[in-house]
């Protein structure tokens, strides 16, 4: 097959790269514009057109998946492809360490530790620490290695435990005692031996010896990289390695995983001389959605900039659907898919946090609509929503033994195996006296107890009580917020794993708002439970079909999927984005906005409400910045029960504010917003740059203060270095000495 022939079906800014050879080069490839297709073809090309060995390729990418994919579609071009080194960072780094082991001053039998792993050592070192600190320790370490640090670095960029850097260095010297190495060594031990840290680099080096093998290094998704990745592909290329990355610096979404988009926008200034080639022709989506894609990511300054252009200029201009509450965003969904039941196999619903989906899975379970979450697990199936449910079961039922085992020692109280045993001991002898009473059988197992068990055992039963009297009267989500704090549960949840412990809190504060539609009465909770239940079975049924399921993911999961039609949700200032404080985050968040858009072929709707509930109480809530970036002409606007004062819409820039909600007879937004805001700013209960502490996050400064309707909204920076967001009334938040800080 010759070159034209190999060529045959790229358009010419394709071909134009395929046939680049010579300096580095950065494939700039814009969202649906066959990137994958092109670093394929390129193999190929190397290998029929430019004389290259097999063995002289390396390509690497992110997941095995997608390595697989890159060599099958190489071999059905080449079949001398199926030589190619294809790998992700890490398996090359494994490759290389067992092909030099004795220089690497391993054994080639040596075993890679996965994040259990990491725990378990640690714990071997720290016994006394509780596995959820040394969880953390291990995350900290993890991240460190990613940004190329050793433990005699400095550590501030990870947060600010003045322990952190001894236990690093104690674990990194227990790993190389016993021989092993994590997944962050996959990176930075390559790094060591390919010369980065030392060493001659000469041809008889192992740098010398690797990089005289690979004359071609290609790298797929580049903008996902870190730092440590990027170091060990500027030990890859010598003088003479054709380097070429494939990536798109408007789709850089992991940041939270340690992924720097400084990576892709460096490229020309790390490997000097490098060519840019932009692949801008979509094959995927209309004109329309393509236009608001591009007029919201034209806003971020750290990009380098492109234009994505397609011949299917038809097409319907995606849709704002502007919506009283979260219900009613929920109700709207349902009747769209109702409308055409065919088309929701194509349909997916994108929202920003995990959360958000029990709505969506309610409403749609009572409506027999079809669904399948992607990338998480349903809503009422999650182990904190599960632990929710189990502590209210037994305050319903004490005689729920299912429920009892599950959250009795959870959080962990002292209350074991043994101390268990001893109550359902107890149980069975007191069950003529006070009957299937679990409550009554901890408190009279308790004297027969361990001192630690006993005092846990009492102070259970003692807690179980006071609480259960609170059930007479008001509104459930009260009553189940004091159980969350009385026994530790979102604390509990959180401190397991700082990566996903947001998403934890906000699935039990999601949980709130469900708990809010019924009262704090005995039949509340009854009712509360039954509905889950009756729920939970329609969940499963609706599911259970999925050859036309609607699809419900996170945004962050859609990279790489596309849909005919995308309904994205929830955007609201302090959901979608999350803040507009930090510029780095901001652009990521408008990055994100830009993927999700980009996951539609024919259509896409918008929806954001007026209100919604948060932690159990309904906040109101502004448009999303994003929203106000898009040009009026580039959307149609429907407005459902809520009325849109008319502002300019879209021009944020040129001082048109916020897009502003009025419903009937009440106008949400009268006089200037901006000086209210100034007079309330000046009445926070928190104001800018005071010192606050958390019982949960430690100490912190307030770096943001703005108002949702009548509730003071605080961004929050904790010395660990997390920012939260918080309803500054519900937020637990104490105001400290700033020499305190």
């Amino acid at each position: 097959m010759g070159a034209g022939e190999l060529l045959t079906g790229l358009n010419e800014a394709q071909q134009a790269t395929v046939r680049h050879h010579g300096t580095p080069l950065l494939i700039l490839a814009g969202a649906g514009s066959g990137k994958t297709r092109v670093i394929t073809y390129k193999i190929a090309y190397l290998l029929q057109e430019l004389g290259y060995h097999p063995r002289e390729i390396l390509a690497v990418t992110f997941t095995n998946k997608a390595a697989r994919e890159m060599k099958e579609r190489a071999v059905g071009l080449c079949p001398e492809a199926s030589e190619v080194m294809i790998r992700t960072f890490h398996s090359f780094g494994a490759w290389l360490l067992r092909r030099f082991a004795e220089d690497a001053g391993l054994s080639r039998s040596f075993t890679i530790y996965d994040d259990d792993d990491m725990v378990s050592l640690l714990r071997g070192i720290y016994p006394e620490e509780q596995r959820s600190a040394l969880r953390r320790v291990a995350r900290r370490i993890s991240r460190a290695k990613d940004l190329c640090l050793d433990p005699e670095d400095d550590l501030s960029p990870i947060g600010f435990d003045p322990r952190f850097g001894a236990m690093y260095g104690a674990y990194t010297r227990r790993l190389n005692e016993i021989g092993n190495v994590d997944f962050g060594d996959l990176i930075l031990r390559p790094i060591s031996l390919l010369g980065a840290r030392g060493g001659s680099g000469g041809p008889l080096s192992v740098g010398g010896l690797i990089r005289s093998r690979f004359r071609a290094v290609l790298v797929d998704e580049y903008q996902d990289s870190n730092r440590a990745q990027y170091q060990l592909l500027k030990t890859l290329v010598g003088p003479d390695t054709y380097i070429c990355v494939v990536g798109d610096d408007d789709q850089s979404i992991y940041r939270f995983r340690g992924a720097e988009v400084g990576n892709i926008l460096s490229f020309p200034d790390s490997f000097p001389g490098a060519e840019i080639h932009r692949l801008e022709q979509n094959y995927r989506s209309t004109a329309p959605i393509l236009a608001v894609a591009d007029a919201v990511v034209a806003r971020n300054t750290g990009r380098l900039g492109k234009t994505l252009f397609t011949t299917r200029t038809d097409g319907p201009l995606p849709r704002l659907v502007l919506l009283p509450d979260h219900e009613a965003e929920a109700e709207f969904c349902r009747t769209l898919l109702a409308r055409e039941p065919s088309a929701a196999a194509e349909t997916a619903i994108l929202y920003r946090t995990n959360a958000q989906s029990r709505v969506f899975e309610t409403t749609f379970a009572r409506a027999g609509i079809a669904y399948r979450i992607v990338g998480s697990l349903r809503f009422y199936d999650r182990e904190e929503i599960k632990d929710a449910i189990a502590y209210l079961k037994l305050f319903a039922n004490p005689a729920d033994e299912v429920a009892f085992r599950r959250i009795i020692n959870k959080p962990s109280r002292g209350l074991g195996a043994v101390s268990v045993d001893r109550i359902f001991s107890a149980l069975e002898d007191g069950a003529a006296e006070h009957g299937y009473d679990l409550i009554a059988a901890t408190e009279a197992a308790a004297s027969g107890l361990s001192r630690k068990a006993s005092a846990a055992a009492r102070g259970f039963v003692q807690a179980y009580r006071e609480l259960g009297a609170g059930l007479a009267g008001g509104l459930l989500n009260e009553f189940v917020a004091q159980v969350f704090e009385r026994f530790g549960l979102v604390a509990y949840h959180v401190e397991q794993d700082e990566d996903t412990g947001l998403g934890k809190r906000e699935n039990l504060e999601e949980f709130l708002s469900a708990a809010s539609m019924y009262p704090a009465t005995p039949e509340g909770l009854v009712e509360l439970l039954e509905n889950l239940e009756l729920d939970s079975g329609r969940e499963q049924e609706a599911s259970s079909d999925a050859r036309n399921a609607v699809t419900l993911i996170t945004m962050h999961n859609t990279k790489g999927l596309e849909f005919d039609r995308v309904i994205i949700t929830g955007l609201e200032d302090g959901l979608f984005p999350r803040s507009d404080d930090d510029q780095e985050e901001l652009e990521e968040e408008r990055r994100l906005f830009y993927v999700a858009v980009t996951r539609a072929r024919n259509e896409v709707y918008f929806t954001s409400c007026r209100s919604r509930m948060v932690n159990g109480r309904t906040l109101e809530l502004y448009p999303s910045r994003f929203l106000q970036e898009i040009p009026e002409d580039l959307v149609d606007i429907d407005e459902q029960q809520v009325q849109r004062k008319r502002t300019r819409f879209g021009d944020a820039r040129q001082g048109s504010g916020r897009m502003a909600y009025r419903t009937a007879g009440h106008d949400a937004h009268q006089g200037s917003r901006h000086a209210a805001e100034a007079e309330a700013e000046a009445e926070a209960r928190f104001p800018a740059f005071s010192a606050v502490y958390h019982d949960e996050y430690g100490s912190g400064m307030v770096a943001k203060v703005w108002w949702s309707g009548s509730h003071e909204m605080v961004l929050v920076r904790f010395e660990t270095g997390r920012e939260l967001q918080f309803v500054a009334e519900y937020s637990g938040l104490e105001r400290i000495s700033s020499d305190s800080f």
